[in-house]
């Protein structure tokens, strides 16, 4: 047990692991230990050690920020918006000189004839509609689905979930809406929540405000680990679809909300559900659906859709010489895109590397298993385009 000290208001949440080491012994009911203003104590597992031949790492950075560039009289970009894309790309870059091996969705760690695969995230500026809207039960959903969607395109199976729920002075009633729909979300990822951090910081953010963090980790063998090695020119690409704008390029979706007169509690032109309701639909969990596809045979590489879009996300799982075509009628693109890229005056090229479009998941299969999975009809998919010989994603 170690005891950490600290100026700031902590609570630690430790809940009590469904597996541990035997050095740990079981408890019969849930732990939870709770420390005072200034001192709050832990308990965990013993620690292990990245060897340097570790697979890969992951690193995640933070999706947006809140810039007030002027908007300017043409159509909106999400750099516009306060986020760089270029920079984020150009950071990774760099960190990768100091950890080889960053750049994938999840980070490997070899276990015996297995790999742990982890993931961390949040949800960006799409908190600051769940403080508009005051719609915080599905937030929870959205930052384990973040997580989690990364490191099942490895193949990995999530084990367990950790949350990270930051305020200035902690609303229980709120708290306890947030955490709900984090245990929505392992519920619908078949993970644990094994345990979590909340952290009291008076005067760090606005009144009722706060803010998420998300970890997971996975397990996959050795031998079935989806890694993209083997893609080919002429494989399929199918398309999952997604809720909504999930959790990415909400700094531009505000901004465009701004420019456009209308507010969250008007109705999505053309739907029958409010602005709000639409944006915040919480991100599709895809862990069991993509397990049960990677069941199936012939699924070669998986692409989480985030922030980048097809432009940027796909690419990461091709070999060298290798690149896409996206069929641009495959598939119905949801209003809430086209209202946004209409209200917004956005270019196609910027839509395709902000918003997921309606695709929030891309599997990259052999032609036979996408004859298969798309006559099957069990889960919703589309053929949305092909492996080419090249680089990059183009679009027809």
């Amino acid at each position: 047990m170690t005891t950490n000290v600290a100026a700031n208001a902590e609570i630690l949440r430790v809940f009590t692991a469904s597996i541990r080491p035997s050095s740990v012994k079981p408890r019969a009911t849930l732990s939870i230990v709770r420390g005072c203003t200034f001192n709050c104590l832990s308990w965990g597992f013993p620690l292990l050690s990245a060897p340097a031949t570790s697979k890969s790492v992951v690193f995640s950075m933070s999706k947006e920020s809140d810039s007030t560039s002027a908007d300017g009289a043409g159509g909106l970009t999400y750099k516009d918006a306060g986020v760089d894309i270029d920079a984020g790309s150009e950071l990774v870059r760099r960190i990768a000189q100091m950890a080889p091996g960053i750049g994938g969705f999840g980070g490997l760690f070899p276990l015996g004839d297995s790999y742990l695969v982890a993931g961390t995230d949040g949800v960006g500026t799409k908190l600051k509609l769940a403080f508009e809207t005051g719609i915080h039960e599905t937030i929870g959903i959205d930052l384990v689905a973040m997580s989690v969607n990364d490191i099942v395109t490895s193949g990995a199976k999530p084990l367990f979930f950790l949350d990270y729920f930051a305020t200035s002075c902690l609303d229980v009633d709120l708290a306890e809406k947030v955490i709900k729909g984090i245990v929505d979300g392992c519920q619908q990822s078949d993970c644990t929540l094994l345990g979590g951090e909340t952290a009291e910081m008076p005067d760090f953010y606005a009144d009722g405000e706060y803010d998420l963090s998300g970890f997971a980790v996975g397990i996959v063998k050795k031998d079935s680990l989806i890694d993209g090695k083997n893609i080919d020119a002429g494989d399929a690409l199918i398309g999952l679809p997604s809720s909504g704008v999930h959790s990415n390029g909400f700094s531009l979706v505000r901004r465009v909300l701004a420019r456009s007169g209308l507010s969250l509690m008007d109705k999505l032109p053309g739907e029958g559900i409010t602005l709000g309701e639409a944006l915040m639909a919480p991100t599709v969990i895809y862990v069991k659906q993509v397990l049960d596809l990677i069941s199936k045979g012939g699924v070669k590489g998986i692409a989480h859709i985030t922030g980048g879009g097809f432009t940027d996300n796909i690419p990461r799982v091709f070999p060298k010489g290798l690149g896409a075509v996206i069929y641009n009628s495959s598939w119905d693109v949801p209003t809430v895109f086209k209202w946004i890229q209409e209200a917004g005056r956005i270019e196609d090229a910027e839509m395709r590397r902000t918003f997921n479009m309606g695709i929030g998941m891309v599997l990259i299969v052999t032609g036979e298993a996408s004859l298969r999975l798309l006559e099957d009809g069990h889960y919703k998919a589309f053929r949305i385009g092909e492996v080419l010989r090249g680089k990059g994603v183009s679009y027809n």
